[in-house]
């Protein structure tokens, strides 16, 4: 501590009082003045006894060595103390005592930036962001920090009005929060910091808003949105507090709106206060002109105005440092992005600013509403009174709603007279809605809790959930739940879960049946944006003009259609069900590049699976996607399939592609037929063999053990499920796993609107393609010859290569007797790339007993990899590009006959939708024990299901 001690002197010493707040430093002070007054009667006064705690402070401070000087009228004392700098000045007068503290704090202004919050901190950036140091007298006043701001950053006073937030520090853990400054009393919270925390400076974050308007009155009772550069606003005007009643005008004459009731989920009551009927015959404006440029000036005030997706209703503009956590009051204003990217971290958002009067609390004890609140719109004020109901334990019943209207009271006022009630209206010439008259809060007293509040409805519970929906398409009921009751404490019921998800979908993805109308506009959008796209429609025609009503359409995209062009001839079909609220089956073509990964194709959405449909689809590739020749083309059994691969007029049949059955899909047949689990292995190692040895040995074992099972193998030709038959067209690729796994990707998907169905897919594949684009231009620039893929094969099989003796017949033709380190041996023509284990003519790069060949005879085995497995391949197949398509707003008008749903399609009955899919043994994954009856102990049944279950 440092004491400075100069004279000055006056003819008419001033009296000044003592303040309270000087307390905290009187100790130090009155042990230096106690040694320069040894008499004592300075301490004597009447003064200083009016403040025991003082007195008694002073005779408990030890003695400071000071340099004592001769007074004359006044002493002026200054000293450092905490983190200020004081100055007393005293009246050696005794007959008028009096003293003064005058102190300064340190206050870094930021400025030119905005303020990011994260969990735990805030801090402010901005390209052209400064700081402006300040020393602010802790008597500072709202208006006089605004003044000093503007001369100390030389900001435009008529242009801009300033948004003030220090860094606040919160009691648990080393976390801070934005506190708003709009104030007297929260300019003084905020200098106190110094002596109360540890913060040796405090940083004053500054943002600066631009004036576009000015309005003749504010909205709302708390901010003052319309403000040039007057900032001496009287505190009444903010509204804080419940007695606060400043609301903007609502009609010409400060009138109300009217006050009809409209239909809605809430209860209603038909006793209509009177407040409601007598403002009836007033005449309201229905146009509102001026709302865009009402709404556009809201959004460039920073939003400073209620959000419904703040925590709570809590109007406390000061944080009680004992409550607060890392949530904090702060609008989170999202970046607009795709409607199908996951949701990584909601809380990282950039906040240009925050709701001042919105403050998160764990209860609603002093989180009450106030009169003048403004809310964005009517829902927004609808979900703030539900979360307000939720959180407090108390229930509400709606005694009139309408569009300008929503007058709210306690669900027990009859029965407890309970007071609470809240009524809202419309400001004339927009969408906000403002409380005109609140009582609260509750005095009812719930005695018992329900499972259930009648408040958390299925809209309450989309809001919450949308931004879960949005990460995960497939988001169980369970899950829901579990969110539901973390958040607010209450279990709902699956219903109640299902329809809160039903309608997240629709508010995100939009309406299912509005969807198939716009699903031509969207196509539109892709074909303009990316030329080359390939979409074919078929509709049925109805008695209504200029309408058509949906039955399939068929999409592939161009990079799809030129990077199949480099893929190995191989493609995989499959059909999956829709799960919406129309039926239907999403077809998927794909492919198989050269790194073993699948190449989505070609899509469409058909009314079912079936002979007509299956043949469409593979016309559609055949005629727009695909003129390839020799295409192996690999499926399930099914008729439709079956039926379209051998029409010579679809293009399909051999020798312009060939059709292979899915082993997968094959042994399950089989299992469904003869039931046995033996037979069915070695179905699917005969099918694996790669030579016909094998393939006979297996054979042989099926015929012995079941003849019967033996002819129906032999009834179903080889080529198509066995692959020592094949011929080298499958690759290797035995099953339809291509299609099934991106079944599993579109998996949630297939239960969305069509529209937002067709804009993943297009979403889905731009990240396929630009990963693996990547990737290919990655191994391009490192010499790499071929993928990871044979890369990998390649080096396993020179290990094994090296172990082989090798036994020349012909070096001309290259004929070699190879022996395997088992005692194996082979025959390999070199010349014909041929050897009897058959696996280069199945996978199209060198087996193990050719490249020992070929290091025999110093022969470079690199040359019999087909090119479809080299890196320059590869990179072509993901080398097209997608272009962004443009936003909703920007679709081009379609001007085509409007597109219906099928009716036919449309699901019967409310609820979770029936499972369509056929379960079989494949559903059954292998090694798992059958069910247990919990009752009889036996297997097979469940206790439901269990006979005996009446003996128990």
């Amino acid at each position: 501590m440092a004491f400075n001690f100069p004279f000055f002197s006056s003819s008419s010493p001033p009296s000044f009082p003592i303040f309270f707040f000087f307390l905290r430093f009187a100790p130090p002070l009155f042990s230096a003045l106690r040694q320069l007054d040894s008499s004592g009667s300075l301490f004597s006064s009447s003064s200083f006894h009016s403040a025991p705690p003082l007195s008694s402070a002073l005779r408990q401070l030890d003695s400071f060595s000071t340099e004592a000087f001769a007074s004359t009228q006044f002493l002026s004392l200054r000293f450092s103390y905490g983190k200020g700098n004081y100055e007393v000045k005293h009246s050696i007068s005794l007959d008028q005592k009096s003293i003064m503290c005058v102190s300064t704090i340190p206050v870094i202004c930021y400025y030119n930036g905005q303020m990011l919050r994260t969990k735990t901190d805030v801090t402010y950036e901005g390209r052209k962001a400064a700081i402006a140091p300040m020393d602010i007298p802790i008597e500072c006043t709202f208006e006089d920090l605004i003044n000093m701001i503007y001369a100390r950053t030389s900001i435009d006073k008529r242009r801009f009005k300033l948004v003030l937030n220090c860094k606040y520090p919160l009691r648990s853990g080393n976390r801070f929060q934005p506190f708003l400054i709009w104030d007297d009393s929260s300019v003084h919270r905020m200098l106190n910091l110094v002596n109360t925390t540890t913060i040796e400076e405090i940083e004053l974050f500054i943002e600066v808003v631009r004036v576009k308007a000015q309005l003749n009155q504010s909205v709302g009772g708390h901010v003052d949105l319309f403000v040039h550069d007057n900032y001496n606003v009287p505190q009444s005007n903010y509204g804080c507090g419940p007695s606060s009643s400043v609301v903007p005008d609502i009609g010409p004459n400060g009138d109300e709106e009217d006050c009809g009731n409209e239909e809605g989920n809430d209860e209603y009551d038909e006793d209509v206060d009177d407040e409601c009927s007598e403002d009836a015959d007033i005449e309201v404006d229905e146009h509102a002109s001026s709302f865009r440029t009402f709404n556009q000036f809201l959004e460039n005030e920073q939003g400073i105005y209620v959000s419904a997706q703040a925590p709570s209703c809590d109007v406390s503009n000061h944080p009680n440092d004992e409550t607060l956590d890392e949530s904090s009051p702060i609008n989170y204003h999202l970046p607009p992005t795709p409607q199908f990217q996951h949701v990584e971290n909601l809380d990282n958002a950039v906040a240009s600013c925050w709701t001042p009067w919105v403050q998160h609390s764990t209860s609603y004890s002093s989180g009450e509403f106030v009169i003048g609140q403004v809310f964005n719109s009517k829902v927004d004020l609808q979900e703030a009174a539900k979360t307000y109901s939720i959180k407090a334990h108390q229930e509400f019943v709606v005694v009139a709603s309408s569009k300008k209207l929503l007058v709210l009271r306690c669900k027990k006022m009859a029965e407890c007279h309970c007071p609470w009630k809240l009524r809202a209206m419309l400001v004339k010439d927009t969408s906000l809605f403002v409380i005109n008259k609140y009582t609260g809060p509750h005095t009812c007293v719930n005695p018992c809790l329900n499972r259930d509040h009648h408040q958390l409805d299925s809209n309450l519970i989309a809001t919450h959930i949308k931004a879960l929906i949005k990460a995960q398409f497939t988001l169980i009921m369970a899950a829901i739940q579990a969110s539901v009751m973390e958040k607010w404490g209450y279990q709902i019921s699956y219903k109640k879960a299902l329809d809160g998800k039903h309608k997240a979908i629709r508010q995100l993805f939009g309406d299912f049946s509005q969807s198939y109308t716009e699903l031509p506009r969207l196509f539109l959008t892709i074909e303009q944006s990316n030329p080359g796209c390939v979409v074919i429609w078929k509709t049925c025609e109805v008695n209504m003009p200029n309408t058509e009503i949906f039955q399939r359409v068929f999409w592939s995209f161009k990079p799809s259609i030129e990077g199949f062009e480099h893929c190995r001839p191989v493609m995989s079909i499959d059909g999956t069900h829709l799960y919406g609220k129309y039926k239907g089956k999403l077809l998927i073509a794909m492919g198989c590049d050269g790194n073993n990964q699948l190449f989505p194709l070609a899509f469409a959405i058909t009314e079912g699976e079936n002979t007509d449909s299956w043949g469409w689809f593979l016309a559609c590739i055949r005629n727009r996607v695909t003129k390839r020749t020799g295409i192996c083309v690999i499926s399930d059994r099914h008729p439709g399939i079956m039926a379209a691969m051998t029409d010579p007029h679809l293009g399909w049949a051999a020798p312009s592609a060939y059709h292979r059955i899915c082993m997968r899909h094959f042994a399950s047949n089989f299992m469904t037929r003869f039931k046995d689990k033996l037979l069915k292995k070695l179905v699917c190692r005969a099918a694996l063999a790669s030579t016909e040895r094998k393939f006979n040995k297996h054979m042989n074992t099926i015929g012995r053990i079941n003849s019967e099972a033996l002819q129906w193998l032999e009834a179903i030709p080889f080529q198509l499920w066995a692959l020592s038959h094949d011929g080298g067209r499958r690759y290797g690729l035995m099953t339809t796993n291509l299609s099934e796994v991106f079944n599993s990707v579109l998996k949630g998907a297939r239960s969305l609107p069509v529209t937002a169905l067709v804009q993943l897919t297009f979403f889905r594949l731009n990240s396929y393609f630009v990963a693996r684009r990547e990737l290919g231009a990655n191994r391009l620039a490192s010499a790499e010859q071929f993928t990871p893929y044979v890369d990998a094969q390649i080096q396993s099989r020179v290990v094994k290569a090296g172990s082989m003796e090798i036994v020349l017949y012909d070096h001309v033709k290259g004929l070699f007797h190879v022996k395997s380190r088992r005692g194996r041996t082979h025959r390999l023509n070199l010349l014909e790339t041929n050897c009897t284990c058959g696996k280069t003519l199945i996978y199209g790069f060198p087996c193990s007993h050719l490249i020992a060949a070929c290091q025999h005879r110093c022969v470079d085995f690199r040359l019999f990899v087909e090119g479809y497995y080299t890196t320059q391949s590869y990179y072509n197949t993901w080398a097209s590009l997608f272009r962004p398509i443009f936003n909703e707003d920007e679709w081009p008008i379609y001007d085509g006959p409007t597109i219906g749903p099928p009716d036919s399609m449309q699901r019967m009955g409310s609820g979770r939708p029936r499972s369509t899919r056929l379960h079989n043994e494949m559903d059954v994954r292998e090694g798992i024990t059958s069910i247990t009856c919990g009752l009889c102990k036996q297997v097979g049944h469940n206790r439901r299901s269990c006979k005996n279950r009446n003996q128990f």
